[in-house]
């Protein structure tokens, strides 16, 4: 059984980040991920990010992606893809498969960043073949280049939402309509601007129903809601489609983390149950610390510099920073973060954090 200073389980923003700046500081890294490639939900995002340089302002996220496959490959980390975590035992190892042979691998330090899954809705006809997830639909257009329709309805007007549905448009859907169950928006301004100019109709309290088709989808029943968010009898219209995506928000990936101990708290602004952890992204167990969507749903920025916040504490724990030089680069990382954390919603999303944090 192979032996490694730091094992990271999940190759997207949060586990690169994290095991860059391990391997920058001399230890022996290992990176975990089940995908057939590195780089998670970066390799779907071909807009362009904001805010600091340090966070690639102006940079498409596919350009971020293999910009830190290089970062990886300097540091020395070891990439092992196409292998899927499935057992972390108490004496540190943890087990991974492909499709042909399972492997243990033994680690000092073991750094989860497993990452989210999409939420869905249940609604007749939700299992028609044209309903799927908006990440489904990033996916056939951005990874695959194949358009999952040409006429769309999405549901949800968070950043998720938003986003894909600028990018289906320049892929050349045609998306009719956005539909959101809250009276105002849930995303930035900057990205409901876009489709907006685009001539995207937004939806706001109004909520999808039915859908409807033989064999797949054809239309979907949409209606308005009340203050509760039930369905106001009456206010139903059809909407003729062939593809509708779901962007109703994200859940924590907390399998590994329950299976391994770690003590899990309820928090409803980053996502749900997520393991406890400290500012140091230290989980309840000695050796194991979290980052990323598996922390908190946030952006792709801010579960960059948690990967790289946990990579750091691991290598001061491993003896390869003196104090010093930790709490420089802890004190740097931590800034960009609060940084991130500022406005409407990185707000809501720190005092989360904080409550989080003295669980």
């Amino acid at each position: 059984m192979k032996h490694y200073d730091v094992i990271v389980v999940g190759a997207g923003p949060a586990g690169l980040g994290a095991a860059i700046e391990a391997g920058r500081q001399g230890a022996k890294v290992l990176l975990l991920d089940e995908n057939d490639r590195p780089g998670g939900q970066l390799f779907k995002q071909i807009h362009k990010f904001f805010g600091s340089r340090e966070h690639y302002a102006g940079t498409r996220g596919f350009a971020i992606g293999r910009q830190l496959l290089q970062e990886a490959e300097e540091a020395g980390v070891e990439i092992h893809l196409g292998r899927r975590v499935w057992g972390i035992f108490p004496d540190g190892s943890v087990t991974a498969a492909n499709d042909t042979e399972s492997v243990r691998y033994q680690g000092s330090y073991l750094i989860l960043a497993t990452g989210a899954s999409e939420n869905a809705l249940a609604f007749p006809g939700c299992t028609l073949p044209g309903v799927m997830t908006a990440g489904a639909a990033q996916t056939f257009a951005n990874v695959h280049h194949v358009l999952p329709g040409q006429n769309i309805v999405m549901v949800g007007s968070g950043n998720v939402g938003l986003i894909v549905t600028y990018q289906l448009l320049q892929a050349g859907a045609n998306v009719k309509a956005i539909l959101e169950a809250a009276p105002k928006l849930s995303g930035y301004a900057v990205h409901a601007g876009k489709v907006r100019r685009a001539g995207v109709p937004v939806l706001l309290s109004h909520t999808v129903t039915r859908a409807m088709g033989d064999g797949s989808l054809e239309a979907v029943e949409i209606a308005q809601v009340d203050e509760h968010f039930a369905p106001i009898p009456g206010t139903e219209q059809v909407i003729p489609c062939d593809t509708l995506c779901l962007a109703v928000g994200l859940t924590p990936r907390v399998e590994l983390a329950d299976v391994s101990g770690c003590d899990l708290v309820w928090s409803g602004p980053l996502g749900g149950k997520l393991p406890r952890h400290n500012r140091h992204m230290e989980s309840s167990r000695s050796n194991i610390l979290v980052a990323g969507d598996l922390a908190g749903i946030e952006e792709a920025s801010t579960a960059l510099d948690e990967g790289r916040l946990a990579g750091t504490r691991a290598a001061y724990r491993l003896g390869l920073l003196d104090v010093g030089t930790y709490e420089g680069r802890r004190a740097e990382i931590q800034g960009r973060l609060d940084r991130l954390r500022q406005g409407p919603f990185g707000e809501k999303r720190r005092r989360a954090k904080e409550e989080v944090w003295k669980a």
